[in-house]
Protein backbone atom coordinates (compact mmCIF):
# COMPACT_ATOMS: atom_id res chain seq x y z
CA UNK A 1 0.00 0.00 0.00
CA UNK A 2 1.39 3.22 -1.43
CA UNK A 3 1.16 6.02 1.80
CA UNK A 4 2.89 8.79 0.61
CA UNK A 5 0.78 9.24 -2.92
CA UNK A 6 -0.69 12.95 -3.25
CA UNK A 7 -4.75 13.04 -2.43
CA UNK A 8 -6.89 15.49 -3.71
CA UNK A 9 -9.94 16.60 -2.30
CA UNK A 10 -12.72 17.78 -4.63
CA UNK A 11 -15.58 19.09 -2.06
CA UNK A 12 -18.63 19.57 -3.68
CA UNK A 13 -21.05 22.67 -2.82
CA UNK A 14 -22.44 23.94 -6.20
CA UNK A 15 -26.00 23.39 -5.48
CA UNK A 16 -29.09 24.75 -4.92
CA UNK A 17 -30.57 23.83 -1.58
CA UNK A 18 -34.08 24.13 -2.95
CA UNK A 19 -35.31 21.27 -0.95
CA UNK A 20 -34.91 23.17 2.12
CA UNK A 21 -35.74 26.59 1.03
CA UNK A 22 -35.37 30.06 2.18
CA UNK A 23 -32.66 32.49 -0.13
CA UNK A 24 -29.55 31.06 1.52
CA UNK A 25 -28.17 27.63 -0.25
CA UNK A 26 -27.77 24.53 2.27
CA UNK A 27 -24.17 24.55 2.18
CA UNK A 28 -23.98 28.32 3.55
CA UNK A 29 -26.58 27.82 6.14
CA UNK A 30 -24.70 27.69 9.61
CA UNK A 31 -24.53 25.89 12.36
CA UNK A 32 -23.08 26.97 15.79
CA UNK A 33 -22.49 29.98 13.99
CA UNK A 34 -20.29 28.46 11.16
CA UNK A 35 -21.39 27.67 7.54
CA UNK A 36 -22.05 23.89 6.82
CA UNK A 37 -19.68 23.75 4.28
CA UNK A 38 -16.86 25.10 6.28
CA UNK A 39 -18.08 22.73 8.96
CA UNK A 40 -16.85 19.55 6.10
CA UNK A 41 -13.76 21.54 5.32
CA UNK A 42 -12.38 21.42 8.67
CA UNK A 43 -12.74 17.91 8.50
CA UNK A 44 -10.61 17.30 5.76
CA UNK A 45 -8.05 19.99 6.94
CA UNK A 46 -7.73 17.90 9.92
CA UNK A 47 -7.01 14.59 8.06
CA UNK A 48 -3.41 13.76 7.54
CA UNK A 49 -4.05 11.79 4.57
CA UNK A 50 -5.67 14.67 2.93
CA UNK A 51 -3.07 17.04 0.78
CA UNK A 52 -5.39 19.53 -0.66
CA UNK A 53 -9.08 20.39 -1.41
CA UNK A 54 -10.72 21.83 -3.97
CA UNK A 55 -13.65 23.45 -3.49
CA UNK A 56 -16.48 23.35 -6.14
CA UNK A 57 -19.36 25.89 -5.61
CA UNK A 58 -22.02 28.97 -7.71
CA UNK A 59 -19.95 31.16 -9.24
CA UNK A 60 -21.76 34.37 -7.47
CA UNK A 61 -20.57 32.55 -4.40
CA UNK A 62 -16.79 32.42 -5.37
CA UNK A 63 -15.24 35.86 -4.07
CA UNK A 64 -17.36 35.67 -0.44
CA UNK A 65 -15.68 32.28 0.23
CA UNK A 66 -12.30 33.29 -0.69
CA UNK A 67 -12.75 35.93 1.54
CA UNK A 68 -13.61 33.54 4.47
CA UNK A 69 -11.13 30.77 3.69
CA UNK A 70 -8.32 32.55 2.07
CA UNK A 71 -8.06 35.08 5.08
CA UNK A 72 -8.15 31.95 7.76
CA UNK A 73 -4.87 30.48 8.30
CA UNK A 74 -6.66 27.34 9.83
CA UNK A 75 -8.13 26.15 6.31
CA UNK A 76 -4.61 26.25 4.25
CA UNK A 77 -5.24 22.70 2.44
CA UNK A 78 -8.03 24.88 0.28
CA UNK A 79 -5.79 25.65 -2.82
CA UNK A 80 -8.97 26.70 -5.56
CA UNK A 81 -12.37 27.78 -5.43
CA UNK A 82 -13.77 27.10 -8.46
CA UNK A 83 -17.35 27.42 -10.27
CA UNK A 84 -19.68 24.31 -10.31
CA UNK A 85 -21.56 23.42 -13.23
CA UNK A 86 -25.37 22.78 -13.79
CA UNK A 87 -25.18 18.97 -12.41
CA UNK A 88 -23.35 17.26 -9.81
CA UNK A 89 -21.49 15.72 -12.28
CA UNK A 90 -20.84 18.75 -13.98
CA UNK A 91 -19.33 19.71 -10.76
CA UNK A 92 -17.19 17.05 -10.08
CA UNK A 93 -15.55 17.16 -13.52
CA UNK A 94 -14.67 21.37 -13.41
CA UNK A 95 -12.77 19.89 -10.12
CA UNK A 96 -10.90 17.20 -11.73
CA UNK A 97 -10.16 19.46 -15.17
CA UNK A 98 -8.23 21.74 -12.38
CA UNK A 99 -6.48 18.63 -10.35
CA UNK A 100 -2.60 18.97 -10.42
CA UNK A 101 -0.26 16.82 -11.58
CA UNK A 102 1.27 15.75 -8.85
CA UNK A 103 -1.83 13.94 -7.23
CA UNK A 104 -2.41 10.34 -7.34
CA UNK A 105 -5.58 9.78 -5.67
CA UNK A 106 -8.73 11.94 -6.12
CA UNK A 107 -11.33 11.93 -2.90
CA UNK A 108 -14.86 13.47 -3.78
CA UNK A 109 -17.20 14.45 -1.01
CA UNK A 110 -20.03 16.47 -1.18
CA UNK A 111 -20.01 19.55 1.15
CA UNK A 112 -23.26 19.03 3.01
CA UNK A 113 -22.01 15.91 4.65
CA UNK A 114 -20.41 18.31 7.69
CA UNK A 115 -20.26 15.17 9.87
CA UNK A 116 -17.70 12.67 8.16
CA UNK A 117 -14.91 12.49 10.75
CA UNK A 118 -10.76 12.29 9.50
CA UNK A 119 -10.95 8.94 10.64
CA UNK A 120 -13.63 7.94 8.21
CA UNK A 121 -11.97 10.30 5.69
CA UNK A 122 -8.76 8.42 6.29
CA UNK A 123 -9.96 4.70 6.17
CA UNK A 124 -11.72 5.16 2.61
CA UNK A 125 -8.37 6.87 1.77
CA UNK A 126 -5.89 3.52 2.67
CA UNK A 127 -8.49 1.44 1.20
CA UNK A 128 -8.10 3.04 -2.33
CA UNK A 129 -4.42 3.29 -2.39
CA UNK A 130 -4.63 -0.35 -1.88
CA UNK A 131 -7.48 -1.41 -4.19
CA UNK A 132 -7.86 1.50 -6.69
CA UNK A 133 -11.25 2.46 -5.91
CA UNK A 134 -13.06 2.55 -2.35
CA UNK A 135 -16.07 4.52 -0.99
CA UNK A 136 -17.85 4.58 1.87
CA UNK A 137 -21.11 2.52 2.87
CA UNK A 138 -23.84 1.98 5.82
CA UNK A 139 -26.23 -1.48 5.70
CA UNK A 140 -29.70 0.13 5.63
CA UNK A 141 -31.79 -0.05 8.62
CA UNK A 142 -34.93 -0.50 7.66
CA UNK A 143 -36.24 -3.25 5.32
CA UNK A 144 -35.83 -2.70 1.43
CA UNK A 145 -38.85 -3.58 -0.86
CA UNK A 146 -38.55 -3.35 -4.19
CA UNK A 147 -42.18 -1.64 -6.21
CA UNK A 148 -43.52 -1.93 -9.16
CA UNK A 149 -46.73 -0.21 -10.44
CA UNK A 150 -47.16 0.37 -6.60
CA UNK A 151 -47.33 -2.89 -5.95
CA UNK A 152 -44.35 -4.48 -3.37
CA UNK A 153 -42.30 -6.56 -6.32
CA UNK A 154 -39.90 -8.66 -4.13
CA UNK A 155 -37.97 -7.59 -0.38
CA UNK A 156 -34.31 -7.10 -0.59
CA UNK A 157 -31.72 -8.98 1.52
CA UNK A 158 -30.41 -6.08 3.72
CA UNK A 159 -27.28 -7.74 4.43
CA UNK A 160 -25.96 -7.48 0.87
CA UNK A 161 -27.05 -4.00 0.26
CA UNK A 162 -25.46 -0.76 0.49
CA UNK A 163 -26.58 2.77 0.96
CA UNK A 164 -23.22 4.85 -0.39
CA UNK A 165 -22.05 7.77 1.62
CA UNK A 166 -18.75 10.41 0.59
CA UNK A 167 -16.10 10.55 0.36
CA UNK A 168 -15.20 8.34 -2.48
CA UNK A 169 -12.18 7.80 -3.64
CA UNK A 170 -10.30 6.80 -6.92
CA UNK A 171 -6.88 7.07 -8.62
CA UNK A 172 -6.95 10.04 -10.62
CA UNK A 173 -6.51 8.16 -14.18
CA UNK A 174 -9.59 5.46 -13.18
CA UNK A 175 -11.64 8.70 -12.52
CA UNK A 176 -10.52 11.01 -15.06
CA UNK A 177 -11.35 7.96 -17.50
CA UNK A 178 -14.54 7.26 -16.30
CA UNK A 179 -15.91 11.08 -16.23
CA UNK A 180 -14.40 11.41 -19.91
CA UNK A 181 -16.38 8.12 -20.80
CA UNK A 182 -19.45 9.22 -19.42
CA UNK A 183 -19.46 13.07 -21.35
CA UNK A 184 -18.66 10.60 -24.23
CA UNK A 185 -21.62 8.06 -24.08
CA UNK A 186 -23.94 10.67 -22.21
CA UNK A 187 -24.19 7.86 -19.46
CA UNK A 188 -24.10 9.23 -15.60
CA UNK A 189 -25.25 8.36 -12.13
CA UNK A 190 -26.23 9.58 -9.54
CA UNK A 191 -22.82 9.15 -7.69
CA UNK A 192 -19.23 8.65 -9.01
CA UNK A 193 -18.94 5.10 -8.37
CA UNK A 194 -21.41 4.27 -10.81
CA UNK A 195 -19.08 5.87 -13.56
CA UNK A 196 -16.39 3.89 -12.43
CA UNK A 197 -18.47 0.56 -12.22
CA UNK A 198 -19.73 1.26 -16.07
CA UNK A 199 -15.80 0.46 -16.94
CA UNK A 200 -15.67 -2.41 -15.11
CA UNK A 201 -13.42 -1.46 -12.10
CA UNK A 202 -13.65 -3.11 -8.84
CA UNK A 203 -14.77 -0.75 -5.56
CA UNK A 204 -14.30 -1.72 -1.74
CA UNK A 205 -16.52 -0.92 0.26
CA UNK A 206 -15.40 0.69 3.48
CA UNK A 207 -18.18 0.74 6.49
CA UNK A 208 -19.33 4.21 6.79
CA UNK A 209 -21.35 5.64 9.91
CA UNK A 210 -24.85 6.32 10.12
CA UNK A 211 -24.19 9.92 11.24
CA UNK A 212 -22.31 10.76 7.86
CA UNK A 213 -25.77 12.28 6.39
CA UNK A 214 -26.35 14.34 3.44
CA UNK A 215 -28.07 17.24 4.67
CA UNK A 216 -31.35 18.04 1.92
CA UNK A 217 -34.29 19.11 4.09
CA UNK A 218 -35.09 20.62 7.53
CA UNK A 219 -34.86 17.14 9.18
CA UNK A 220 -31.73 16.58 8.17
CA UNK A 221 -30.54 20.30 9.67
CA UNK A 222 -31.65 19.54 12.68
CA UNK A 223 -30.40 16.01 13.56
CA UNK A 224 -26.35 17.98 12.36
CA UNK A 225 -27.36 20.78 14.70
CA UNK A 226 -27.90 18.51 17.31
CA UNK A 227 -24.91 16.13 17.16
CA UNK A 228 -22.78 18.69 16.08
CA UNK A 229 -23.69 20.91 19.20
CA UNK A 230 -22.82 18.10 21.29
Amino acid sequence: MDKKSKVTAIIVAAGSGKRIGGSVKKQFLEIKKKPILIHTLERFQQCSDVDDIIVVVPEIEIAELKDKIFDDNHLNKVTQIISGGQERYHSVYEGIKVIPNSTEYIAVHDGVRPLITSEKISQVVQAAKQYGSAILGVTPKDTIKSVRSGFVYETKNRTSLVSVQTPQVFKKEILKTAYQHAFESREFGTDDSVLVENLGYKIFVVPGDYINIKITSAEDLFIAEKILGE
